[in-house]
């Protein structure tokens, strides 16, 4: 694995790929299957908005290697199972060292189960919620480069998602925490130029049926 210009790491196999997956094989799967493509599963959406809460003041890194058991613990981040849990439920998720046992982070999933059922009544669900702000192709920077993703952790539909999702009574939904959402969920497409990967997600992007 070498260091190739503009924020790529060029790997074993010869591509280039966005220098944050640290040539860690999991974490490069994880950049190659599943970074920026388009999701409309309501399960895998609320299940990464909860887990990028979970994140927040440690890697994503460690949350996707703790990912199944966080699965385990949330009922596979069923919305409308995590809605019902109470007091039982927290301290199960308490004494489970498989997760981030953080206290406030549990609460607010099992809040943001119950807000996610308020938004799949209004909308018809959380997809058709979530990819009304994919932003406009003019606020979006003409060049994804390695100092433009660098300098951009927010962007202004990620700062009116949040307001909107707090103003709904979700926790944990910062600017910081949505846009890294929609950076991984597909809304946007932040591969860097030269990555292998930004081609492709380019055009599922194009071909993608907007909910």
């Amino acid at each position: 694995m070498t260091g190739v210009p503009d924020g790529l790491i060029r790997g074993d196999d010869g591509l280039d790929r966005c220098f944050w997956h640290g040539g860690l094989e999991d974490y490069r799967r994880y950049h190659d299957e599943e970074w920026g493509r388009p999701v409309t599963d309501d399960i895998r959406l609320f299940e990464k908005i909860c887990l990028e809460g979970f994140q927040s003041g440690l890697s994503w890194l460690t949350i996707l290697r703790k990912r199944e058991s966080f699965r385990t613990a949330f009922a596979g981040f069923d919305f409308h199972q995590v809605a019902t849990f109470g007091d039982d439920d927290i301290a199960r998720c308490l004494a489970d060292a498989g997760i981030v046992r953080h206290r406030g982070k549990i609460v607010s999933t099992i809040n943001n189960a119950r807000r996610a059922i308020d938004l799949e009544d209004e909308y018809g669900s959380l997809s058709r919620y979530f990819w009304s702000y994919e932003p406009d192709a003019s606020e979006r920077p003409t060049r994804m480069d390695y100092a433009t993703l660098r300098a951009n952790p927010t962007s202004p539909t990620s700062i009116r998602l949040s307001k909107d999702l707090k103003k709904r009574g979700w926790t944990f939904v910062g600017p910081t925490t949505v846009y890294a959402f929609m950076q991984a969920m597909g809304l946007v497409n932040d591969h860097i130029e030269g990555c292998c990967c930004r081609a492709g997600i380019e055009q599922l992007r194009a071909n993608f049926v907007r909910p």
